[in-house]
């Protein structure tokens, strides 16, 4: 059994409702690295989830169909630990089930290299592409276009169309591995990638797949990056202590954040663009108000916390990954106590916890009632999101949040509570 932090209650790892699991079939050679799930991802609209299940392979599997098949008892407990309607269909050779031809299909893909990042990109007709004077296109994606990126330990970047399975754009610039990829979510379909060559790259598949601007700053690896909501702001984060903040209007350095003690590996806006959640070697999990460059909140996994100097020697309360629920209310963090904790930004106390061997990433579903993480072995494990109705209070502050900058909301002429509130100081 697990050993837990003193601040941790043994009986909360029930409260992290476990769904089901996707698992790889075990061969000899999968006991060698290669076989790790770097990485996953859910589609914007809802429609897929993307497993990258090691050895080259990325599976596109109908997200409504996937998680139907997970076998569900009495009181909404999962009574399998497993998918067997997945996995029947990844396995079944002959007996395959065909879907009707209007239902998303399922789609394996060999993308030729060990995947390391993954994004779904949408188009938006509106959104023209930022290079000018264009007269001709060899692809022109429609709205209901529904991209995928991987990113590979080559330095490529494939681009697929999700409802073909098809390979449409081969992306090369970078020279050491592509770590993560993230489109900005305007429907613009740029796309950054962060990669080991201690660059981030800006491509523009509206023309395709042209590379707009290489962003350098980092001085080591650069591990992940994360775009605001409204796609003005670019956070990335890697092999080293500080928090990069990018214009990505001028493309250019718009500050750091100083405040972890270790290497940052993962980073994530809230739905309202007001906070970053940024996750760390030096087991912590740090919310910003990253336009004021402030700390808000601190989320320990390791009590007491490790001195400054002593904070990369806790390796087995590394945080490895975070992400943001849409309800704008919870984080969910994965660290290497074997543990993924569901907190609330109300308190400073994990909401739940579950069990969680090898985990190595984390992403919430669209509508943020389900949390998906990746191993090790390739596997992915889901669980329910903790529900509760959120405040008038609270909708009417992200509302607000989307529009207005902290700067913007201290200007206003309003009571000192109601501000601090609207600013996440009392959050």
């Amino acid at each position: 059994m697990a050993s837990f932090p003193d601040s941790i209650n043994q009986n909360d790892i029930g409260k992290a409702k476990f769904i089901g699991e996707l698992v790889v079939p075990v061969a000899p050679f999968d006991q060698k690295c290669g076989r790790e799930a770097w990485t996953v991802a859910f589609a914007p609209n809802g429609s897929y989830f993307a497993w990258s299940q090691g050895h080259r392979i990325v599976r596109l599997i109908p997200l409504a169909k996937c998680l139907k098949s997970f076998s569900v008892g009495k009181a909404g407990e999962s009574t399998n630990a497993s998918s067997p309607g997945c996995l029947s269909r990844q396995n079944s050779g002959g007996g395959q089930v065909i879907p009707a031809a209007d239902e998303p299909r399922e789609h394996t893909i060999d993308c030729g290299d060990t995947v390391w990042g993954l994004a779904f990109g949408s188009s938006v007709p509106e959104k023209q592409s930022r290079c000018v004077n264009i007269e001709w296109h060899r692809f022109r994606f429609g709205q209901d276009q529904l991209l995928l990126a991987t990113g590979l330990n080559n330095g490529r970047i494939k681009i697929w169309d999700v409802y073909t399975g098809k390979l449409l754009l081969n992306l090369m610039d970078h020279t050491d591995v592509v770590r993560d990829l993230t489109f900005a979510p305007d429907g613009s379909l740029v796309l950054v990638s962060a990669s080991r060559d201690k660059t981030l790259r800006v491509w523009d598949l509206k023309d395709d797949g042209n590379m707009v601007k290489v962003l350098r700053g980092h001085q080591n690896w650069v591990y992940c990056s994360a775009f605001s909501p409204d796609s003005s702001i670019l956070c990335s984060v890697g092999a080293g202590k500080a928090v990069f903040l990018w214009n990505m209007d001028k493309y250019t350095v718009m500050g750091k954040l100083e405040g972890h003690h270790n290497d940052v590996v993962s980073c994530e806006f809230s739905p309202d663009g007001a906070l970053l959640a940024t996750a760390s070697y030096d087991t912590r999990v740090i919310v910003w108000d990253h336009h004021k460059g402030t700390v808000l909140l601190e989320l320990g996994h390791l009590f007491p916390a490790p001195s400054p100097i002593f904070a990369g020697g806790a390796n087995d309360r590394w945080v490895r990954s975070v992400s943001f629920c849409p309800d704008g209310r919870h984080i969910a963090s994965v660290t290497d106590d074997r543990l993924v904790r569901f907190w609330s930004i109300e308190e400073r106390a994990p909401q739940a916890i579950a069990s969680l061997s090898n985990g190595l990433c984390c992403a919430f579903s669209a509508e943020g009632s389900v949390l998906a993480a990746g191993t090790r072995d390739g596997a992915v494990r889901f669980w329910e999101c903790p529900r509760s109705v959120g405040s008038l209070q609270h909708m009417s502050r992200m509302s607000l949040r989307r529009v207005m900058s902290t700067q913007q909301v201290e200007a206003l002429a309003i009571p000192t509570p109601l501000r601090d509130y609207l600013t996440y100081k009392v959050i």
